[in-house]
Parts: structure tokens; C-alpha cells; sequence
């Protein structure tokens, strides 16, 4: 009978600990072009919105942010803000403090940081400086996170590529791909890419990662789609969905771009984009 105990006791507790392995993880990963915060913008500069950043933040509840275009005094605004996230990313242009991040931002109570580090786009990827007929010199900063609930680890990669050099595009995208498999390598895990694109990926040259990873923004029905770039609401003949976040191993459980009212007509030259996960 004690031997029968045992046995059903051994049992129980292997199926709890299975059960509590086996929790879905989730995830608000919001993507954000803050719109760097020394532009000549009018009554749309960052003293006028700072205030709508933080209100979108404090609304959508993110638990990972990747910004672009963020200067060190934006970054240190939400880290005044939102003691909560911890952030990795450096600045483009030296690899410290200089020019414009592309950075990640996430939360310190629900995950903590395995692994981060950042590459440029370009012939040097190590280090900083343009890349084929790029306007700018642009990075990627990337994270392996683990849930500290749930115990899952996952991969987040966070860009914004270039908006002149077609080239440049074009050879990010395959950098990308292949950064991402060497840095996350043959393990299963749940992988985010999140940028501004400066290009809707209707385009072939998006194909290599269309190959790899999903839209999340193929959640929704196509007639549902918004537009990321507004131009602070003037004409503009261009693409107007051109912000993105691309997954893989997880589940798409929800996708909105966030055009509502933060207490500014518009937050940013962009709307930033939320996309909901489950793995």
C-alpha cells in the first residue's frame, strides 16, 4: 500500500511540474519610430510630445518596446519614466552614445536579460559606419530574454533600415537572415524582428525573410491594415505601411496600430505598431 502511495505521490508531482513547464508564455511587443528628438518639427517637437510617448506607454502596457530613431535624451526620459524597463542599444554612429538608437526596452519584472548585442548593417557589421548606398549608418540591437514566470527564452532584434539606399536594403535584409540564425543558432526558440523598414515588403528583396518569418500584421484581414507613416498628417505620395514586426515560433494572438488619441494628434511622424504572442 505505502509502495502504491509512492508511486500515485511520484506521479502527482511529475504531472504539475509538467504542467507548470508546459505554461504559455505571452508577450506586448510594441514597435516605435519616436522620431529623434533634435528635429526642427514645429509645435510636433519632442518638447510638445514627450508627454503622448508617455501617455501610449503607460496605456498599451508594453513588456518589449523597440524603438528607432531614439537620441539619448528620449531613452533617458523613459528611463526617468518607466523605471520598470531596462533597455540595451547603442548609439549608431560610435557604438556608445552618438546618434540614433535602435534600442530594446523591456520589462525587469517579468523577464531577465540572457544575451544582448548589437551589428551594423553594412560590409563591417562589427563595426560602426555606413553600409553599401546607404544615407545613414544603421545598426541592429538584439536580446535573448527569458519569462521569469514561465521560464521561456526568446530572441528580440529591433532595426530601422535605411530610406535612401535600395542596395543597402536589399543587403540588410540578407544580413539580417543570416545574423539571426548565427546568433540564435539551431535552437527553437521564439524570434522577433521589429523595425522601421522605410518599405512596405510587397517587394522581392523582402523574400529571404518572408521565407524565414511571418507579418504579424497577417493577423488581420488585409482591409484592415493601417498606415504607419502619417507625415505629422500631411499629403504624402509615398508608402504609408512601412513599420513591421516579424516573428517566428510563437503564436500571433493580436495586432493593432496605435493611431488613437494620446493627447497629441500625432505622437510621432509614425503610429506605433502593437502585435501580441503567445508561445
Amino acid at each position: 500500500m505505502k509502495k502504491l502511495s509512492l508511486i500515485f505521490l511520484t506521479l502527482m508531482v511529475a504531472s504539475l511540474l509538467t504542467a507548470c513547464g508546459s505554461k504559455d508564455a505571452t508577450l506586448r511587443y510594441i514597435s516605435y519610430n519616436i522620431r529623434y528628438g533634435t528635429a526642427d518639427d514645429g509645435d510636433n517637437a519632442w518638447e510638445f510630445r514627450q508627454s503622448a510617448t508617455k501617455k501610449m506607454i503607460e496605456t498599451e502596457q508594453p513588456t518589449v518596446l523597440g524603438l528607432q530613431e531614439a537620441l539619448s535624451m528620449q531613452l533617458d526620459f523613459i528611463d526617468e519614466n518607466f523605471p520598470q524597463f531596462s533597455r540595451v542599444g547603442v548609439g549608431r554612429d560610435d557604438g556608445k552614445e552618438a546618434g540614433e538608437f535602435s534600442a530594446l526596452l523591456y520589462r525587469n519584472d517579468l523577464y531577465d536579460l540572457l544575451d544582448s548585442g548589437n551589428f551594423w548593417l553594412s560590409e563591417m557589421p562589427d563595426v560602426p559606419g555606413l553600409g553599401w548606398d546607404a544615407a545613414c549608418t544603421r545598426i541592429v540591437t538584439w536580446a535573448c530574454l527569458q519569462d521569469k514566470e514561465t521560464g521561456k527564452r526568446f530572441y528580440a532584434f529591433n532595426t530601422h533600415l535605411d530610406h535612401v539606399g535600395k542596395v543597402a536594403r536589399e543587403q540588410s535584409i540578407l544580413l539580417i537572415v543570416d545574423k539571426i540564425k548565427e546568433i540564435v543558432g539551431d535552437a527553437d526558440v521564439p524570434v522577433f524582428l521589429s523595425g522601421d523598414f522605410n518599405s512596405d515588403v510587397s517587394w522581392p528583396i523582402f523574400d529571404p525573410l518572408k521565407a524565414e518569418m511571418g507579418d504579424a500584421r497577417e493577423f488581420l484581414p488585409e482591409e484592415q491594415w493601417s498606415e504607419t507613416y502619417n507625415a505629422w498628417g500631411n499629403d504624402y505620395d509615398g508608402t504609408r505601411i512601412i513599420d513591421y514586426i516579424f516573428y517566428k515560433n510563437a503564436e500571433v494572438t493580436g495586432f493593432r496600430t496605435l493611431n488613437g488619441d494620446y493627447g497629441k494628434p500625432y505622437i510621432s511622424d509614425h503610429y506605433p505598431i502593437c502585435a501580441e504572442f503567445r508561445f
